[in-house]
């Protein structure tokens, strides 16, 4: 196969016909590109492909998802990646924007969005910000909540920020002039576009361009001033530092782009010449070198003919186009294809042909040709004619992502027959006709109601192609609309979908013609053949008429609780909704009368008209330190959007170097009868498989030692690890370990909190706060209300799933660690333990992790003791990064919460008493279970006063991966208790949630149920200044006015408190410390404790040095966080690592400066180089270790005695959402947010956090839902089931601000900043 590569040509003789495009790409050094679940379904892998299309005559440049690509596709495209558009030195535009304006944070997910971003440049150097938006539809991230990856996107956008924009402090923006050097410079009123007064003399004329930004505007100073009064930016220092690097953005400019190579445009014409090297383009035909692979024959037709040849001798042979179905049939389901076939490059099965009273598609034209085609039929022909092809295009809209639809093909979607297809309900409804081909039978036409036999069975014969597909135009009087509901509105696969239609007498309104299809209501796409009897004849628009139809639907389409798939009563409920939706549209668009059209408006889909996201961020300004407190940009951005950015796959295989696979239990609970190896040992290329008898120390692990490494009599949860194979190469070590036999003798297994409680199974601990009467004060209370209160797990879905390395060093027990953790010590102290060696002779390196948020400070630890076992045991290096589907089945989640509760409350709502019995899902072992439950029933008040309370905490142990922490380490889940029993209350009450909220608030010097006094106490004025810049009583009135008139959809307007203690639970992890080298140079190594997992830590340590020292960022580099330069170091949790390592750098650095102060008095004119040398030269150690621990902390849950935490983060949100009660749809329309977050280290990461954790919060408590088998299996493995927020699901209008101007009279932190 022949392709070119950033710009070079590349011939492969024999290709790995089991090889993806990705798996090529990184093993030829090209890491930039990253795998983040192997499915699609994330965007991490994205490259653009581009290719010259004979048919079109142009071409085209396709966002592509790279895990699903199979490498023999690309033969004849041009195929570039992140490294390709620039360098950390000399980046792209596209490289630099993501990375200046904060778009990027772990940076995993980054290139994938770097190269969404510049396939749509590449097609359409101005696109609008819609398109930008839609975009990014197959891309996620974990970390930002978006809305700065779309800022920088935005940036591109016609309308946006060119030379000479404006942005205001308000976040919003007017373009300016783009002639060159004819703009301001990004500062609402910049003084180049102010007028300015006449120069006195050709000096002064000359001195008027400089200084700063211009000179001067005519009432003198410069607009970058933001002491000046003047200034509109001087307000809101966000607004100004954005505006300010966007005013030093390099420009856009498409002709400099890598050009498509000309050969390629012959190539794929068939017109290449005699030379050597311009080879024809030929059909291939390539046969496996390697007797093991998965795909033995591959072939790569060019016409019909010789496709059906292949056929006729390989009738079982699998089509490839888009490869989005069958790649993930062979990574999840482990499906083998020996021969394939791609269909990609045969003009045949892409024509379009348009007849008087129908259009045929090719079958094999993409979903993204497919929906240009269809904007432009609809343009041509009319709304009238062509109502199913704008039906098929509003499903299109939301069918997968643009990775997926630039592949994959109409054809794939029908033949796959997935009875939740997006599509082939509305082709049905339409009356379309499947094309299909043979060799000997020549063309056959079926309908599509006929198509579909079975769950994944069709009308096709063996050796058949789908060779086209035929859609009617509509008539006059006939209506044809599209409907589907999903978790998540973008890149989701359906609940239900459905493509209805009807064709009336317009004389009369009475029924011709009904197709009522659905999508997810049966094995297969299903017509719902009773209420489409029941409509012909009917009058369309009377009301009984319409009871008809829905009862008839609800009669035929009625689920089994037991469906699979589960939502038996949702689904058959959206069916009804859908068909009464399609009444009120159909009658309105036919201008029938009825009650129904009058609510037309409410059945619109949200996203018809989508509002694009804005957002709005507000802090003040910093006077009183140089660079402590800036909004300074992630040190490491422009190495993620450049893909130079080093993660643990990333790193260069090492000579001998063996990858380790596990072998997996699958049952909830069982004993282990013998473990067979035999198999997989047999397999070329395996070395070892280990078991638990192969630990030379403790197999036991974790804080309460009471789970094993590896299991030695029994399994625990479904994806507990049983065995570890070692062998040449991912794919024999994985295929290895399936060979592996395990007998299991299946146990009983408890499953659920409820099940747990209700059976006894609680681990021994009990945390327990009581103060008051409780039964005293229940008994004087007015009302009285018992209840109970549930929120369910959620998956870490960091984007760089677990991953180690082990290296031995080759003398004596020596190894180095490489891990993705937030633990390095305890990776450390474990992996030494388990090899019985001293700890001395262990070191664990972290570079960087690709996102983590408490899913990898316990959980990594144990990944890492598997490779360094291995390790031990071979004396190699070994590595592994668990594919998506093992990282969510063998890690925890966030622990799920059921609190019981009885509440007492006065007649105006003041809560008198309050017990609560709190039960957390731990899972299988401890883990950390024990402090998520102290912090949760320590954060059960939130930010209210309670006079008696009785919150008694117990973890129930279940057969479910050891749950583990997760950002806010289980305080969101008390906070979630008690609100949602507030809400209740309000209720019963007939009062505002919000009224009761205020009421029984905390106000300063209270004391908590923890008896812990709040000082600092800011919620209460938090509470006032966002009700009032956020205007929430008008809005709560238009809120309550909206409702009142609106029948179906209905708002819903909350204002919540909330505090968040910082600190460790466990007193002795309160601490931390640093390691800072001054070279001779004058540059600067800080070494600290926290690992950088994308919030900012490393950039945030190097600000406090710089500062501290007095020296410019630019002088400190941090390399990473290793157990021999960082020693017995705290997890990097708890919000408390900027405290704990930034008081330990700032002490570190402070002994240096003392030092160093003597020389700088001295030789104040001397650049620091030189005084550097100078002392070294004196003898001067430039060397300082520091050291902090918190103060005063300790608390005695016996006696509900000492100081819990050492402060609170505090802040106050209000979020404003739209729900559709026909389909459960809702879109959050604005949210702001404004937090006490002390005297912010860096104002801008911190605005990122808040950011990306409500939109991890929104997905918690929306979307994202952990769902298991009935014996223990987890059904959600991946991004194809497990649906995170996306860019387009976060807040169309998004506001965070700091709390600005108040005095901290006890905190005592670093800079008195607080974590967040």
């Amino acid at each position: 196969i022949l392709f070119y590569l950033n710009g070079a040509r590349v011939a492969i003789e024999t290709p790995d016909l089991d090889q993806t495009l990705l798996q090529y790409l990184r093993s030829t050094g090209l890491t930039g590109t990253k795998l983040g679940c192997g499915e699609g379904g994330c965007g991490a892998c994205t490259v653009m492909v581009s290719r010259y299309d004979p048919l079109e005559h142009r071409i085209i440049h396709a966002s592509v998802n790279a895990c699903l690509c199979p490498l023999y596709t690309i033969d004849g495209k041009h195929v570039i990646t992140v490294e390709g558009l620039g360098t950390t030195k000399n980046p792209h535009p596209v490289q630099e924007r993501i990375a200046l304006l904060h778009g990027s944070q772990c940076g995993f997910c980054t290139p994938g969005f770097v190269m969404s971003l510049y396939t749509l440049l590449r097609n359409n150097p101005s696109p609008s910000e819609l398109e930008i938006e839609e975009c990014f539809d197959g891309n996620l991230c974990r970390c930002t909540g978006y809305r700065p990856i779309l800022d920088a996107a935005k940036t591109f956008a016609e309308d946006a920020w060119k030379p000479g924009a404006v942005v205001r402090p308000d976040g919003s923006a007017t373009a300016g002039p783009r002639a060159e050097g004819a703009g301001g410079c990004g500062v609402d009123g910049c003084c180049r576009l102010a007028p300015k007064p006449e120069p006195a003399s050709e000096s002064a004329a000359a001195e008027q361009g400089v200084g700063g930004c211009c000179g001067a505007k005519a009432n003198g100073g410069c607009c970058r001033d933001a002491k000046r009064e003047d200034c509109a930016a001087a307000s809101n220092e966000a607004a100004r530092e954005k505006a300010e690097v966007i005013s030093r953005f390099q420009q856009y400019d498409a002709s400099r782009e890598l050009i498509f190579p000309p050969f390629l445009i012959r190539y794929a014409k068939g017109n290449t010449s005699a030379a050597p090297d311009d080879v024809p383009r030929l059909p291939l035909s390539i046969a496996s070198s390697n007797p093991a692979s998965w795909c033995q024959q591959f072939y790569r037709p060019l016409t019909l003919d010789d496709l059906l040849a292949v056929l006729q001798q390989h009738p079982q042979a699998k089509l490839v186009a888009g490869n989005s179905e069958v790649g993930v049939e062979m990574r999840l389901k482990k499906a083998k294809f020996p021969v394939q076939v791609y269909i990609g490059d045969i003009p045949d099965l892409q024509l379009i042909t348009e007849s008087p009273d129908h259009v045929t598609f090719g079958a094999n034209i993409t979903l993204e040709r497919f929906a240009r085609t269809l904007d432009g039929l609809v343009s041509a022909h009319g709304v009238e004619r062509t109502q199913s092809f704008a039906a098929l295009r509003d499903n299109l809209r939301f069918f997968a992502g643009n990775q997926i639809r630039n592949v994959a093909t109409i054809a794939g979607n029908i033949a796959t027959a997935s009875p939740i297809s997006d599509l082939n309900p509305v082709f049905m409804a339409a009356g379309a006709t499947v094309v299909l081909a043979s060799a000997g039978g020549g063309r056959r036409r079926v309908p599509m109601s006929e198509f579909f036999l079975g769950y994944r069975r069709t009308a096709m014969q063996p050796s058949e192609v789908i060779y086209a597909v035929s859609v009617p135009f509509t008539a006059d009087g006939e209506i044809v609309r599209a409907f589907k509901q999903a978790k998540r509105r973008d890149d989701d696969i359906a609940i239900v979908t459905c493509g209805l239609r009807v064709r009336l007498n317009r004389q009369t309104n009475a029924v011709e013609e009904a197709a009522f299809a659905y999508g997810g209501m049966a094995p297969t796409t299903v017509l719902a053949t009773k209420a489409m009897e029941c409509a012909v004849g009917g009058v369309w628009g009377e009301p009984k008429l319409l009871n008809q139809l829905l009862q008839a639907v609800q009669e035929q389409l009625r689920l089994d609780f037991a469906v699979p798939g589960g939502m038996a009563e949702y689904r058959t409920t959206l069916a009804i909704s859908f068909l009464y939706k399609f009444w009120a549209l159909s009658c309105r668009a036919l201008q029938i009368d009825c009650l129904e059209a009058s609510a037309a408006d409410e059945m619109q889909d949200d996203a018809a008209e989508r509002v694009l996201c804005k957002g709005k961020q507000e802090y003040a300004s910093v006077t009183d330190r140089a660079i402590v407190g800036k909004g300074v940009a992630h040190l490491s951005a422009l190495r993620q959007t450049t893909g130079e950015a080093r993660y643990i796959d990333d790193m260069p295989a090492v000579a001998g170097e063996l990858y380790m696979a596990l072998v997996l239990s699958p049952h909830a609970h069982a004993r282990i009868v013998s473990v067979d190896a035999e198999p997989a040992l047999s397999i070329a290329g395996v070395h070892r498989v280990l078991t638990a008898r192969d630990v030379p120390g403790t197999n036991l692990w974790n804080i309460f030692h009471d789970e094993e490494i590896l299991p030695t009599d029994e399994v625990h949860y479904a994806g507990q690890p049983v065995a570890l194979v070692l062998a040449d190469t991912q794919r024999v070590a994985q295929e290895a370990a399936r060979a592996v036999q395990v007998v299991y003798d299946e146990l009983p297994a408890v499953l659920t909190v409820r099940d747990a409680v209700a059976q006894g199974s609680l681990f021994a601990e009990e945390r327990v706060l009581r103060n008051g009467d409780v039964d005293a004060a229940l008994a004087q209370s007015d009302c009285v209300l018992s209840g109970e209160s549930y929120c369910g797990a959620q998956e870490h879905f960091y984007l760089e799933t677990m991953a180690s390395i082990t290296v031995p060093k080759g003398e004596g027990d020596e190894f180095d660690i490489y891990a993705s953790t937030q633990n390095p010590t305890e990776a450390q102290m474990v992996c030494a333990e388990v090899l019985g060696i001293p700890a001395s002779q262990v070191v664990c390196h972290v570079k960087r992790m690709g996102g983590g948020f408490g899913g990898k400070e316990s959980r990594s630890v144990l990944l890492a003791a598997f490779t360094t076992l291995a390790a031990y045991h071979t004396n190699k290096p070994v590595r592994i990064m668990l594919d998506r589907d093992e990282d969510m089945r063998t890690s925890g989640q966030r622990h799920p919460f059921l609190g019981r509760w009885t509440v007492g409350v006065s007649r105006d709502g003041r809560i008198q008493a309050l017990r609560m019995q709190v039960y957390s899902n731990g899972g299988f072992s401890h883990d950390l279970s024990i402090g998520v439950l102290e912090r949760a029933v320590s954060h059960v008040d939130n930010c209210y006063r309670i006079p008696a309370t009785e919150i008694v905490g117990r973890v129930c142990r279940t057969n479910t991966q050891s749950n583990t922490a997760f950002r806010s380490f289980g305080g969101c889940q008390g906070m979630f208790l008690l609100e949602s029993m507030l809400c209740e209350v309000a209720d019963h009450l007939g009062k505002s949630v919000e009224d009761l909220r205020a009421l029984n608030m905390y106000r300063a010097n209270d004391v908590t149920p923890f008896s812990q006094k709040l000082d600092d106490w800011n919620v209460p004025l938090m509470w006032d200044q966002l009700s009032t810049s956020a205007q929430y009583a008008e809005r709560r009135k238009a809120v309550d006015e909206f409702n009142g008139k609106s029948r179906f959809r209905k708002r819903g307007l909350a204002l919540l408190p909330t505090k968040f203690g910082i600190s460790f639970g466990v007193k002795h992890l309160n601490q931390g410390m640093a390691l800072v080298h001054i070279y001779m140079d004058g540059s600067v190594l800080v070494a600290h404790g926290g690992t950088e997992m994308g919030q900012g830590l490393h950039t945030k340590m190097a600000q406090i040095a710089a500062e501290t020292l007095d020296l410019p960022l630019s002088s400190i580099f941090i390399s990473e966080t290793a157990t021999n330069t960082a020693a017995n170091t705290s997890p990097t949790a708890a919000s408390a690592s900027s405290d704990l390592n930034g008081y330990a750098v700032y002490n570190a650095c402070k002994t240096l400066a003392d030092r160093l102060r003597p020389y700088r008095e001295r030789m104040s004119t001397e650049p620091f180089a030189k005084i550097a040398r100078t002392a070294y030269l004196d003898r001067c150690s430039l060397t300082a270790a520091g050291h902090y621990a918190t103060p005063d902390i300790g608390f005695d849950w016996q006696k509900n005695q000492g100081q819990l935490y050492f402060y609170f983060t505090q802040g106050v949100a209000i979020a404003e959402v739209e729900l559709d009660t026909l389909t459960g749809a809702h879109t959050t329309h604005r949210v702001d947010i404004m937090m006490d977050v002390g005297k912010s280290l860096n104002k801008a990461l911190d605005i990122g956090q808040i950011e990306g954790a409500f939109a991890q919060g929104q997905g918690w408590t929306t979307s994202e839902e952990f769902l298991y088998f009935p014996k223990g299996p987890l059904f959600t493995q991946g991004p194809g089931n497990y649906k995170i927020p996306s860019a387009l699901d976060i807040p169309r209008d998004f506001r965070v601000s700091l709390l600005e101007g108040v005095e901290y009279k006890t905190l005592r932190t670093i800079y008195s900043s607080k974590g967040i």
